[in-house]
């Protein structure tokens, strides 16, 4: 048994019909996964991070240690120097997750007496890194620039002398895949001298010339102080980091307790990552993937289902459906027809905002889109 008070919010979890429970292995159509451009299950990923660690004469299971100890082998510099040509940055960082990277950062960077200015959406990860920071902190209304700026000069009457201002924004949100003005962001910022800070993790493999994300395609690099990427959505793998400048990954080595007190990433993990870039250099599947997207937006709108989805140019496409009970109800239904679409329930998303959340990926095809968007619209009436 567990105490009675945990007992009692498991209880609570199950009458609101917002309890979570693991799902089991299934053969279904995907549009649930983050695994956009299906390199998870790329055999030429597998075979040529096979090849690399054979090349190196590498045959290490573990990494034996943090990096601050036993485990920063040499992989480890030739990823993070692959990092910064292909993202264009001074700097790079590899943390074990995008969790890890976001509270490492968070937790550590904002000093007690700065201002965190954040998204009301932004991820669950940045929240909690910011919860463990010293610095106030403040949201703002989503993709709201004028709503930041007022947030800002708000604050900036009651800011304490040489306290620093962090702006924090994602380029794709998780939950409703929309991007906000990043451009209009970045000039706001470096007007008033901010550090900006943008979470990439839903873009990476996406967006941009060979999936170099929104920042370094929209050329804002020198307005961002500090971009998280993750590996284990677009890339098909495991891992992130932070991109910076030397000052700033030098901090982080020193401050940043989820990266000095962590077992490195295994060799295996940094070679796929290095394998994950190379074949972004030559493949198709972005280009798929756009197809899809679109294909997708065509189907909705010709179901007349448009008014229900949250506009997003991404890889994420989301179908508002009011109420935990009702959204987890269509999910099962489309489960039962062979599709594995996940329910976003509340507390997730706000009250009201509950949604299906279709990811859409390379490989699916026109005819699983096809289905998958004629059921929902029997299914929603």
């Amino acid at each position: 048994m567990i105490p009675k008070k945990l007992q009692d919010k498991l209880e609570a979890r199950k009458v609101e019909n917002t309890f979570r429970q693991l799902s089991k292995p299934h053969q279904l159509v995907d549009f649930a996964s983050n695994d956009y451009l299906g390199f998870s299950l790329s055999k030429e990923i597998f075979d040529l991070t096979h090849h690399y660690l054979e090349e190196a004469f590498i045959f290490q299971n573990g990494s034996s240690g943090s990096r601050l100890l036993t485990g920063n082998h040499q992989l480890y510099t030739n990823v993070e120097d692959l990092i910064c040509d292909t993202h264009h940055c001074q700097s790079t960082l590899i943390f074990n997750s995008g969790y890890d990277a976001n509270l490492g950062f968070f937790s550590c960077v904002p000093q007690r007496g700065d201002v965190i200015l954040y998204d009301e959406l932004i991820h669950a990860s940045i929240r909690d890194g910011v919860t463990m920071s010293h610095a106030k902190a403040y949201k703002f209304k989503h993709n709201d620039l004028d709503d930041l700026k007022h947030k800002y000069h708000f604050q900036q009457e009651k800011r304490a002398e040489n306290s620093e201002v962090y702006i924090v924004t994602e380029s794709v949100f998780s939950m409703d895949g929309d991007t906000p003005d990043l451009k209009a962001i970045a000039n706001f910022c470096t007007e008033n001298k901010l550090y900006l800070v943008v979470d990439e993790a839903h873009a990476v493999g996406v967006f941009g010339e060979k999936g170099v994300g929104l920042v370094d395609s929209l050329g804002i690099n020198a307005a961002v102080f500090a971009r998280l990427i993750t590996f284990g959505k677009a890339m098909g793998c495991h891992g992130a980091a932070i991109l910076g400048n030397p000052q700033l990954t030098e901090y982080l080595i020193n401050f940043s307790r989820p990266f000095i007190y962590t077992t490195a990433l295994p060799p295996h993990s940094l070679m796929t990552i290095k394998a994950a870039y190379k074949t972004l250099q030559h493949t198709h599947n972005i280009e798929n993937l756009f197809e899809n997207i679109d294909f997708f937006k065509e189907q909705v709108e010709e179901h007349q289902l448009k008014d229900h989805f949250i506009e997003s140019a991404s890889a994420i496409q989301c179908c508002i459906i009011s109420g935990n009970e009702r959204v987890k109800k269509i999910a099962k239904r489309l489960e039962e027809h062979g599709f594995n679409v996940k329910p976003i329930v509340s507390p997730t998303v706000p009250k009201g905002q509950e949604r299906l959340r279709f990811c859409i990926h390379a490989y699916n095809s026109e005819d699983d889109i096809l289905k998958v968007v004629s059921l929902l619209a029997t299914f929603i009436e």
